[in-house]
C-alpha cells in the first residue's frame, strides 16, 4: 500500500535530535528521507538516537563546498529541513526567502533550538540552559525547592514531534495551492507543546508547587509498599478514586471533616495531606503484587515503577509493534523503536537503517510533479501558471470542496489547515491537546462533550491550557437525538478524535466503520493507553502509569527513589504524534479522497519519548540516570545557586571547562572534568565557589570568557522575562471565571499562512446553539433536542 507521504521527497540537512526525529516520522510513512552528511561525519562513534532517528533514511555525503550539487539536489527536493537559525543561512543563500525565490513550491522549515530574539539565542544547542532559562527547571516536582534537570531530552523529543506535525500540516496546504512557505517550530515552541497545561498564570488561580517527587494530589502518586516496591496510583477521576477506596477499605476517607464526601475536596491543602498520609499508611501494609492485583481486580489505574529493559521486553511494546530488530552491518543486532502511530489504509513502517548511497543515484531519479505544483527547475513563467491553477481567486485559503458547503464561512480562519473542521470527543489531555494543536494549525475545532463537561475541567487552568482555539457543544451520546445530531456534524467535519477505552466508540455506534458509511472522507483518531492488542489494551490509564511502566521514573531517579514528571509526557508526546498522523492521513486524503482510521497509544510514546535510551546493541554507553533533586547531567552541564539566584552551566568542550575553572579559580584534577557526575566532587567544589556570588555579575565573566551560561528563572520570573516576552510566547486571554491568562501563543510559524488561536478555551456548551444551527437545527428543534436531554444549552435548558 502506498505511504501517506509516498512521493514527497525531504532532505534532511539537520544534527542532534529534533531534526532527525522529525525527519524519521515522515520517513516512517514513506516520504523520501535523503539525509545530507558531511564526508567526516560516518566517521564517529554509533549513536543509539541517530540509528534510531536515521531509519528508513538515505545517507548522501556532500562537503561544503560542493554547492553546485547541493543545488542540484534542492532541485529535486518538496521539503528541505534545517536547524540552523534562518538568518544564520542566510550568508550561503539558504535562508528561506532566497531558496522560495528560486522554487516557490518548497517547503522550508526551519528547527533553531533557541527562539529568534534575545542575546540568548546566540547560545550553543543545550538542553540545561534552555531547561533553566525557560522556568521549565522550577517547575519540575522536587524536595527542595530547586530547578531540577530531566535526564531524558524531552523538550528536543517535543521539539521533532511538533516540527513533523507542522510540516505535515504545510504539505497538506500545499497540496491545495501548490506552492510551499517558510515553516519555523524552534525549542519554545517545543516548550510550549510540554508544558501548556502548567505554563499558565491568572490571577484569580494562583498555581502552586508542591514539595517532593512523589506527586501533589493523594489521589495521583507514587506509593511504597511493603516490600519497598513503588506503584502509581492514577485516579484522577472520581469514579476511579471511589473504586480505589473501596480496594483498599478506605471509605472513611470520604467522611474526614473538610472532605464531606465531595471528591475535589481530597485535592485542597487543608484535607490532602491528611488523606495521602492514611492511603501511604494503607500500602505499606502488604507488599506491591498484592495491591495491584487487588487494584486491578477493581478496576482501579494502577501500575508498578518498573525499568527500561523490563518496558522495552515485555508484551505491551511487542503488541504495539514498537520494537523492531535490525541488523546493523557492524554493530550486529540492533533493537530500535517502531512506529508510533498506524494509518491503517497507508500505514508506515521501519524498513532498513540509514544506507549511505552515492549523490548521482539521488540526482538522476526521475521525480513526478504532482498536479499544481510547478516542475522542479521551472520557469518563471511556469511556475506563476502554478500559482495561478492552485489557489482560487475567490477564496486565497479556502479548500476546494469548501466552495460548495454553506457551511464554509464558518470555518473559515488562517493557518495551513483552514478549511479543515475537527470535532473532538477526547477528555483529559492526550486527544483535547491533539486537536488543539490542529486549531492553532487554522483548524476549526469543535469540542463535543458529554452533558456534565470533560472530567478534566475540574483541575481548571490545566483545562484552559490543553483546550485553547475550540468551540464547544453539549451532546449525549448515549441519547438518540444527541448520537443524531452528532452524526449531522461528521456530515460536515474531515476528523474526529477521542481517547475513549477500547469498545465505546462501538457501542455508541460512532466507530470509523459508521461514521465512514455517512461521510466516506472522514478521518477518525484514537489515542488509547495500552494500544488495541495485547494484555493491558482493555485496562484504563494515565500518563503516569506510562512514566512509571516504561522506566522514566526509574531511570529519573537514579539509585534514591523514583520521580513522578511534572511534564504529562506521554500524553502531550501522543497529542502531537496524533496531530501529525491526523495530517498525514489528510496529506494521503488528497491522492485517495478518503478518509482512513488513525491510531496511537501513550504506551507509543512511552517508547517514543524514550528512543535512544531504549535503542539497543551490544557494548552500547549507558543512558543517563537521574538521582533526587537531579541538577543536571554532569559537573559541567548543571545548575547552580548564587547568592541571588541560580544560573545554568554547560560545557561540552575541553577549553569551555578550562575557562569555566580559571574563572571560578578552581584548578583542573587530573582527569576528565566533562566526565564527572552532577553530585560528584568536582560538582561540590564549583557549588561553593558559585554560592556566595552574585548571579549576574558571574554570568557576565563566564560569557566574557566563552563558558555557555544563563540564568535559572524561577516561577514568579517567567512572565516577564525576556526570553519570552522577546519570542511572544504568551498570548493573553480573557476567562470568564479565571479573568485574565497568559497561555502558550504557538507552537509553529507559517511564512504565508499564519496560524494561531482564534478564541480561547471554550466553556462548557458556550457554542451549542450556533452550532445547532449551522447543522440545520431552528429554535424549535434545538429547544427539542435539550427538553429530550440530548444537549445542554445555557441559560436555555430547563
Amino acid at each position: 500500500m502506498a505511504g501517506a507521504f509516498d512521493g514527497v521527497r525531504v532532505l534532511d540537512m539537520t544534527e542532534g535530535v529534533a531534526g532527525p526525529l522529525a525527519c524519521m516520522l515522515l520517513a516512517d510513512l514513506h516520504a523520501d528521507v535523503v539525509r545530507v552528511e558531511s564526508p567526516s561525519a560516518g566517521a564517529s562513534a554509533p549513536d543509539p538516537g541517530a540509528l534510531c532517528w536515521n531509519r528508513n533514511k538515505r545517507r548522501i555525503e556532500l562537503a561544503p563546498a560542493e554547492r553546485e550539487n547541493l543545488d542540484a539536489l534542492l532541485c529535486t527536493a518538496d521539503v528541505v529541513v534545517f536547524d540552523r537559525p534562518d538568518a544564520e543561512r542566510a550568508e550561503q543563500g539558504l535562508d528561506a526567502a532566497s531558496l522560495l525565490e528560486r522554487d516557490p513550491r518548497l517547503l522550508v522549515a526551519s528547527l533553531p533550538h533557541w527562539g529568534a530574539a534575545g542575546w540568548w539565542s546566540d547560545l550553543p544547542v543545550d538542553d540545561v540552559l534552555l531547561w533553566g532559562l525557560s522556568g521549565a527547571a522550577f517547575s519540575q516536582f522536587s524536595w527542595k525547592d530547586v530547578p531540577v534537570q530531566l535526564v531524558t531530552p524531552q523538550l528536543r523529543y517535543a521539539h521533532g514531534m511538533l516540527a513533523a506535525s507542522a510540516i505535515a500540516a504545510a504539505l497538506v496546504e500545499r497540496a491545495q495551492s501548490g506552492l510551499g512557505q517558510h515553516v519555523e517550530v524552534n525549542g519554545l515552541h517545543a516548550l510550549g507543546g510540554l508544558q501548556s497545561g502548567a505554563f499558565l498564570r491568572a490571577v484569580e488561580a494562583p498555581r502552586r508547587r508542591g514539595i517532593g517527587t512523589r506527586g501533589t494530589l493523594p489521589n495521583y502518586r507514587l506509593y511504597r509498599c511493603a516490600d519497598g516496591e513503588w506503584l502509581f496510583l492514577a485516579t484522577l477521576i472520581p469514579h476511579h478514586f471511589l473504586k480505589a477506596l473501596d480496594a483498599i477499605g478506605l471509605g472513611s476517607v470520604l467522611e474526614l471533616p473538610g472532605v464531606e464526601g465531595r471528591f475535589e475536596n481530597v485535592m485542597q491543602p487543608g484535607t490532602a495531606r491528611q488523606v495521602r498520609d492514611m492511603i501511604e499508611a494503607r500500602f505499606a501494609e502488604r507488599d506491591r503484587a498484592e495491591w495491584l492485583a487487588t487494584l486491578h481486580a477493581h478496576g482501579v489505574p494502577s501500575g508498578p515503577v518498573g525499568t527500561r529493559r523490563e518496558w522495552f521486553d515485555g508484551e505491551t511494546v511487542a503488541a504495539n509493534e514498537m520494537r523492531v530488530d535490525l541488523e546493523h552491518p557492524d554493530l550486529g543486532p540492533v533493537s530500535i523503536p517502531g512506529v508510533p502511530a498506524k494509518l491503517h489504509d497507508t500505514p508506515g513502517a521501519v524498513r532498513h537503517l540509514m544506507q549511505t548511497v552515492p549523490l548521482q543515484e539521488v540526482l538522476a531519479e526521475e521525480r513526478p510533479t504532482p498536479e499544481g505544483l510547478a516542475p522542479r527547475g521551472a520557469s518563471p513563467q511556469q511556475k506563476e501558471e502554478s500559482r495561478a491553477y492552485a489557489r482560487p481567486k475567490e477564496d486565497p485559503r479556502a479548500y476546494a470542496r469548501t466552495k460548495t458547503d454553506p457551511r464554509a464561512d464558518a470555518r473559515h480562519q488562517t493557518g495551513p489547515l483552514s478549511g479543515i473542521r475537527v470535532l473532538d470527543l477526547g477528555v483529559i489531555i492526550a486527544s483535547p491537546f491533539a486537536s488543539a494543536v490542529l486549531a492553532n494549525f487554522g483548524a476549526d475545532v469543535i469540542k463535543v462533550e458529554p452533558l456534565g463537561g470533560d472530567t478534566f475541567r475540574t483541575y481548571g487552568l490545566g483545562f484552559v491550557g490543553y483546550n485553547q482555539g475550540k468551540r464547544s457543544i453539549c451532546l449525549d451520546l448515549k441519547n438518540p437525538r444527541g448520537r443524531d445530531a452528532f452524526l449531522d456534524l461528521v456530515r460536515g467535519a474531515d476528523v474526529v478524535c477521542d481517547n475513549y477505552r477500547l469498545g465505546v466508540l462501538e457501542r455508541l455506534g460512532i466507530d470509523h466503520a459508521s461514521l465512514a458509511a455517512i461521510n466516506p472522507r472522514i478521518i477518525t483518531a484514537s489515542v488509547t493507553a495500552y494500544g488495541t492488542t495485547g494484555p493491558q489494551a482493555p485496562d484504563p490509564g494515565f500518563d503516569p502509569l506510562l512514566q512509571a511502566q516504561s522506566g522514566l521514573m526509574h531511570a529519573q531517579g537514579g539509585s534514591d527513589e523514583p520521580v513522578f514528571h511534572q511534564i504529562a509526557v506521554n500524553d502531550t508526546a501522543s497529542a502531537m504524534v496524533t496531530a501529525f498522523a491526523i495530517c498525514a492521513a489528510l496529506h494521503a486524503r488528497e491522492s485517495s479522497g478518503l478518509g482512513q482510521r488513525v491510531e496511537t497509544s501513550l504506551a507509543c510514546q512511552g517508547v517514543l519519548c524514550q528512543s535512544a535510551e531504549l535503542t539497543h546493541f551490544a557494548g552500547r554507553p549507558d543512558a543517563a540516570r537521574g538521582g533526587r533533586d537531579c541538577a543536571g547531567l554532569g559537573a559541567l552541564q548543571r545548575f547552580y545557586a548564587c547568592a541571588d539566584g541560580w544560573l545554568a552551566v554547560s560545557c561540552h568542550t575541553a577549553g569551555q571547562a578550562a575557562a569555566l575553572l580559571e574563572t571560578l579559580g578552581e584548578e583542573p584534577d587530573d582527569g576528565d572534568p566533562l566526565a564527572e557526575p552532577w553530585d560528584g566532587e568536582l560538582a561540590a567544589r564549583l557549588a561553593d565557589a558559585i554560592k556566595g556570588q552574585e548571579r549576574d555579575a558571574l554570568l557576565g565573566r563566564l560569557r566574557a570568557a566563552g563558558v555557555p551560561a544563563a540564568p535559572v528563572t524561577a516561577l514568579d520570573e517567567m512572565l516577564e522575562h525576556p526570553l519570552h516576552s522577546a519570542n511572544r510566547f504568551f498570548r493573553r486571554v480573557d476567562h470568564p471565571r479565571f479573568g485574565s491568562v497568559h497561555a502558550v501563543r504557538s507552537f509553529a510559524e507559517f511564512g504565508r499562512t499564519p496560524g494561531g488561536f482564534a478564541r480561547g478555551a471554550p466553556e462548557l456548551g458556550e457554542d451549542g446553539e450556533a452550532l445547532l444551527r449551522e447543522i440545520g437545527f431552528d429554535d424549535v428543534r434545538a429547544s427539542a433536542l435539550a427538553a429530550a436531554g440530548a444537549t445542554l444549552l445555557p441559560g436555555r435548558t430547563p
